[in-house]
C-alpha cells in the first residue's frame, strides 16, 4: 500500500519518523508530501496514493478525482469539516479521524494563552491570576474535559454548557452544567469555545453574544475559526479600543485622537491555532477511529 502524508503545515519531524516506522515494517510504502506550495502539487502527488494522511489540509471533490487508488483518509485531528465526506462517499473512499488524541495538547494550549494575556504578555506591569476565576466551557467534550481538569488545578471555578445536553458527563466531573448559553457567558470571567464548525455553530459567536460578557472577560477560541463571526466582532474590537484611547486623555492634558485599529486589540485570542507537539501527533494516527460518511 502506498501511504502519502500530505501536510501543508507539517508535523513534528519525531512524529513523522514514529509514523515512517510503523508503515514500513507493516510492509507499507510512506511518502511525504510537506509544506506544499498549491493545490496542483498536492493533486499531482495523489495519483498513485491508496491512503492519506492530513491535517487540515482540505481533501475535496477534485482530490479525490486526482487519486482512483485511493481508499481512506485519516485526518489527524477531531474534525473532518476539511474534508467532502460526500463525495468520498461517493468514490467509496473511507474517512476516518483521531478524536480525543491531541485533546491535552489543546487544554494546555488554552492555559499557556490565559497566562499570557492575564501576565500582559510578561511586559512587567502588574497582572492577574487565574485562581479564583470562573471558566466558562463551551461544548464538553474531549478538550473540554482536559480544559476543566487543569483549570481545577488552577483552583479556578468551571462551568460548561453543551449543545448536545451532556448534563450527566458534566457533573459528573464536578462541573456546574449551566442552563443556557447566555446563562454560561453572563457569569463567567472565561469564556473557552470548543464546538465543531458545523451548520448550526458557524458564526454563532458573533457581537450579541460578546456584548453579554462580563467587562473585562476573555473570549479564547482553539476550536474552529468559523464559529467566531469576525466581522462583526472586529468593528466591537475597534470602539473598544477607541474608547479605552478616550479614556486616557478624559483629563483634558492631551487632545484625544482616537484611531482605530485593523486588528482588534486581543484578536490573537480569537483565532484558532494549530497545536501538533511530537509525541501527541504520532497518537492522533496510530488511534485514528472511522467517521461514519
Amino acid at each position: 500500500m502506498n501511504i502519502l502524508i500530505a501536510t501543508e503545515k507539517p508535523f513534528a519531524p519525531a512524529a513523522v519518523e514514529g509514523i515512517r516506522h510503523i508503515v514500513e515494517s507493516s510492509g507499507h510504502t510512506l511518502r511525504l508530501l510537506e509544506k506544499y506550495p498549491d493545490k496542483a502539487t498536492l493533486l499531482a502527488a495523489v495519483a498513485d496514493a491508496d491512503a492519506l494522511i492530513i491535517r487540515s489540509d482540505r481533501v475535496d471533490a477534485d482530490v479525490l478525482d486526482a487519486a482512483p487508488h485511493l481508499r481512506i483518509v485519516v485526518r489527524a485531528g477531531a474534525g473532518v469539516d476539511n474534508v467532502d465526506l460526500d463525495a468520498a462517499t461517493e468514490r467509496d473512499v473511507v474517512v476516518m479521524n483521531t478524536p480525543g488524541q491531541n485533546a491535552n495538547a489543546v487544554a494546555e494550549l488554552v492555559f499557556g494563552l490565559l497566562i499570557r494575556h492575564v501576565r500582559h504578555n510578561f511586559d512587567g506591569t502588574a497582572g492577574t491570576e487565574l485562581r479564583g476565576k470562573r471558566i466558562g466551557l463551551l461544548a464538553y467534550g474531549n478538550v473540554a474535559r482536559c480544559v476543566a481538569r487543569i483549570a481545577r488545578g488552577f483552583e479556578m471555578e468551571v462551568s460548561a454548557y453543551d449543545f448536545f445536553n451532556r448534563v450527566e458527563r458534566i457533573e459528573e466531573d464536578g462541573t456546574y452544567a449551566a442552563h443556557n448559553l447566555y446563562d454560561l457567558v453572563q457569569k463567567c470571567d472565561i469564556v473557552s469555545l470548543h464546538t465543531p464548525a458545523t451548520p448550526r455553530t458557524r458564526g454563532f459567536v458573533n457581537r450579541e453574544m460578546v456584548e453579554l460578557m462580563r467587562p473585562g472577560a476573555i473570549l479564547i477560541n482553539t476550536a474552529r475559526k468559523e464559529i467566531v463571526d469576525e466581522n462583526e466582532l472586529l468593528p466591537l474590537g475597534q470602539s473598544l479600543l477607541c474608547h479605552a484611547q478616550k479614556a486616557r486623555c478624559a483629563d483634558g492634558r492631551s487632545q484625544c485622537q482616537c484611531r482605530t485599529r485593523r486588528r482588534a486589540p486581543n484578536r490573537r485570542l480569537f483565532r484558532h491555532r494549530r497545536h501538533h507537539v511530537p509525541r501527541q501527533s504520532l497518537r492522533l494516527i496510530v488511534s485514528a477511529s472511522p467517521r461514519p460518511i
